[in-house]
């Protein structure tokens, strides 16, 4: 019988922890035992703390619904009562880091939503289905640390989740030079529609940070674990624009690829068809199958259409063309508060969890 474990949720009152909440109630491997947020929302009901701000279209779960809301900032008290953290607390950068570290000295394994270790050499930034070898570099991180059982894991920015799965697979025939545009839903910003009076009818062409994450992370999901810390990848050269678009859900990315070794569009979409990963042959309980859909149709994929397939978890390609100034350019797709926050979280906690990194 697979072992369960009891998981907490840090900024559980937030967009993206709600998210968590949402995809932890009836999870097969992990109870959810904490709600944590600001000592604002300490002390009260969960239901309480979420009043008028709860975003999704399913209900509070019941038993989520009756926690009291412990300060995410009490890590004595809720070290003694969960064995993993998920973090998606809304603090500073270095406000988050410390968090993170005081959690995993007081060793409970952390899994974060932010970007406050992401740039840690030690710290694994995993898409399970592409790089789940870098949790091996969490021994070193454990002896930075002084810990025997914690440790801190991060979810790479949900900007790059819906291109990057899509590249992977393309990778044999040497990415040169990508360029992307990513077209992301306000709830990237936590907000809603309803909430966001300011995006209704509007673009605006700036998000602050992400298309210096777009262009740097992919390398360290790319890179190599050697002497304990992971070594960025050289290549491929990234450049990319960031635009919030009014769409509750979903980042789409217009993707334009350079490669060393041309392959044809026959090639590039067994590549894709071929893809899957870890997750999916070990069965992993949130894995979607499969995890790229391609689509063959000039209209698709579709934000509101295709962002839910895998319950969220998947991602969708497709538009598939040659470009007269790279070598081809597609569609990509994710969602991103699922594959591109919380389930990816969760998804890479399944693959520590199978692999006894939680104990």
């Amino acid at each position: 019988m697979q072992r369960r474990w009891k998981v907490g949720v840090l900024g559980a009152t937030g967009m993206v922890g709600q998210r968590f909440v949402g995809l932890l109630a009836e999870h097969p491997w992990f109870d959810l035992t904490v709600v944590a947020a600001s000592a604002s929302s300490a002390g009260k009901s969960y239901a309480e703390a979420v009043q008028g701000r709860w975003a999704s279209v399913s209900p509070i779960p019941a038993r989520a619904a009756s926690l009291g809301v412990l300060d995410a900032s009490d890590v004595a008290t809720i070290s003694q009562l969960v064995d993993v953290v998920f973090c998606a607390v809304d603090l500073s950068k270095e406000e988050t880091a410390r968090l993170e570290e005081a959690y995993a000295r007081a060793e409970i394994p952390v899994v974060s939503n932010n970007s406050a270790h992401r740039g840690t050499p030690d710290v694994p930034m995993i898409i399970p289905e592409i790089n789940p070898e870098h949790a091996g570099v969490i021994a070193a991180q454990r002896r930075r640390l002084g810990t025997q059982r914690g440790f801190i894991t991060v979810k790479p920015n949900c900007s790059l989740q819906s291109y990057v799965p899509a590249l992977h697979p393309l990778r044999s025939f040497g990415l040169a030079r990508v360029a992307v545009c990513t077209y992301q839903a306000v709830s990237g910003a936590g907000k809603t529609l309803a909430a966001w009076p300011e995006m209704v009818d509007n673009v605006i062409p700036f998000i602050k940070g992400e298309e210096e994450k777009s262009e740097l992370e992919p390398l360290k999901i790319w890179g190599s674990v050697s002497d304990g810390r992971i070594v960025a990848a050289t290549s491929p050269t990234i450049t990319a624009q960031c635009v919030r678009v009014p769409v509750s859900d979903g980042h789409l990315a217009a993707v334009f690829v350079a490669f060393d070794r041309r392959p044809s569009r026959e090639e590039i979409l067994a590549c894709w068809r071929a893809a899957d990963g870890l997750p999916q042959r070990l069965g992993l309980p949130s894995a979607p199958t499969p995890f790229l859909t391609v689509f063959e149709e000039d209209a698709r994929p579709q934000t509101r259409l295709d962002r839910d397939l895998g319950a969220g978890l998947g991602v969708s390609v497709g538009r598939l063309r040659e470009d007269a100034v790279f070598d081809y350019r597609f569609i990509g797709l994710s969602h991103n508060t699922v594959r591109g926050a919380a389930g990816g979280a969760l998804l890479t906690a399944e693959y520590l969890a199978h692999e006894g990194f939680f104990g």
